[in-house]
């Protein structure tokens, strides 16, 4: 007898009623929408990747008679020009430190105070960040998918988790040619400023191939999981191919222009912001270790273990993200 599929966790669809390009300098311009209640609680959601751009599917975590959602597109992905997958689109603009410095103009942009901040993977880093930064500015924080991209996590998805997926790992790492300087084994960010390189190359062969290899490898992390589309990085459009895997190279090849460990060092700057982490137990690319440690490193957080998700998430860990954004709503604006 079939199954009755579980109900959607989450709000139903809803458009902007604004959007907008803003100048950040250095010739880019970030692409920002809102949407919900005009005069809800300010909200902000930090997308993925690095690179990856932002979804509608975001938007639905928020109840939107309660929230003022704003959702933008990082530096040189998604709407934001100029692209990334555009070869002589430059990234040296384009560091933690600038995204940073663009979330507070978009912030003052549009006139709030504090904001509540949203987002998973790579957005957590942003929002770790950009809240050490500007802890005056952010009301609550609620992540889905904790890192900190330290090297060491860096290391893993790049190079530790290879134990699990060999032949997978095998491919991914004879994607970088011969003709390219050897990759120092001891060096965790020695891969992807390999890959980073080629991405940069003016052959667009070369920048494809590169980029399928990447997607590829980051598709055999999340290979195990049963939640989610089979392919989250291979089946994107071209461009935004090429964009998330020039991006996400560029980013780790630099550690992410962080110290090691500054986050977790300095979460002691987040004191007195209420969070909730919300971590899945088979997580392989981000593992629970680093959500575990900032729990225990920021005393306002609460950790809550998904049992049956991965780095994709799955029903269950929907309905805890939706709990806790209902539950800061009651905290109004």
């Amino acid at each position: 007898m079939p199954q009755t599929p579980a109900p959607d966790p989450l709000y139903p669809p809803i458009e902007p009623y604004e959007h907008g390009m803003l100048d950040v300098g250095d010739g880019n311009l970030v692409h920002w929408e809102v949407c919900g209640n005009p005069r809800g609680k300010p909200a902000l959601v930090v997308h993925g990747g690095p690179g990856s751009g932002r979804g509608p599917r975001s938007r639905r975590f928020f109840d939107p008679e309660r929230y003022r959602v704003v959702l933008f597109d990082q530096r040189n992905c998604g709407r934001s020009t100029p692209h990334a997958s555009d070869p002589t689109t430059d990234l040296r603009h384009n560091t933690t430190g600038h995204l940073i410095a663009d979330m507070e103009r978009l912030r003052t942009r549009l006139g709030i105070e504090r904001w509540l901040l949203y987002g998973g993977s790579w957005g957590s880093t942003l929002i770790l960040a950009y809240a050490e930064t500007h802890p005056e500015r952010v009301s609550e924080i609620v992540i889905a998918g904790v890192t900190t991209t330290r090297r060491t996590e860096t290391d893993w998805l790049y190079r530790g988790s290879g134990q699990i997926f060999p032949e997978e790992w095998e491919r991914f790492r004879a994607g970088v040619p011969e003709s390219e300087p050897d990759v120092d084994p001891d060096d965790p960010c020695a891969l992807p400023a390999a890959y980073s390189r080629l991405m940069e190359s003016p052959d667009p062969a070369v920048r494809e191939r590169a980029a399928a290899h990447w997607c590829a490898w980051e598709d055999a992390v999340l290979s195990m999981e049963p939640n989610g589309v089979p392919h989250p990085f291979g089946e994107r459009p071209p461009a935004d191919r090429q964009a998330v895997a020039r991006i996400c190279a560029h980013y780790f090849s630099h550690g992410a222009w962080l110290d090691e460990g500054a986050l977790l060092r300095d979460a002691d700057r987040l004191a007195g912001i209420p969070g909730v982490l919300i971590h899945g137990r088979f997580d392989l690319s981000t593992p629970l270790g680093t959500a575990w440690e900032l729990a225990r490193a920021w005393p306002d957080a609460r950790l809550t273990v998904i049992e049956d998700a991965g780095h994709k998430g799955s029903g269950t860990q929907h309905r805890e993200v939706r709990a806790a954004l209902d539950a800061f709503a009651a905290f109004g604006g």
